[in-house]
């Protein structure tokens, strides 16, 4: 069984850092594609990044461009999200998940979530 453990969220000032774990247990990780989502009160689970198996190919939301930054230790069974020049609206729980081929942006793609973490943003 595959299992996404997040960490990493919190209260934080506008302007401010957070960086996001995701531990993964329960399958090789080669192969996989690792992405982050978000979702804030209210609204839909959207898609923020996602970064393929050698970290060669990476994708994100336009709205995190040039502030967000995914990464992963596959040793280290664990993927990040560094996130710089927090905003209020990146308020939200953020989620975890794995997928086997190729990067998808698309939630539906994705067949494995973590329970997530809360990343507050005040303004």
């Amino acid at each position: 069984q595959v299992q996404l453990v997040e960490s990493g969220g919190g209260l934080v000032q506008a302007g401010g850092s957070l960086r996001l774990s995701c531990v993964v247990s329960g399958r090789t990780l080669s192969g996989s594609v690792m992405g982050w989502f978000c979702q804030a009160p209210g609204k839909e689970r959207e898609f923020v990044a996602a970064i393929s198996w050698n970290g060669g190919r990476t994708a994100y939301a336009d709205s995190v461009k040039e502030r967000f930054t995914i990464s992963r230790d596959n040793a280290k069974n664990t993927v990040y999200l560094q996130m710089n020049s927090l905003k209020p609206e990146d308020t939200a729980v953020y989620y975890c998940a794995a997928r086997w081929g190729v990067i998808f942006t698309e939630r539906s793609r994705y067949d494995y979530w973590g329970q997530g973490t809360q990343v507050t943003v005040s303004s």
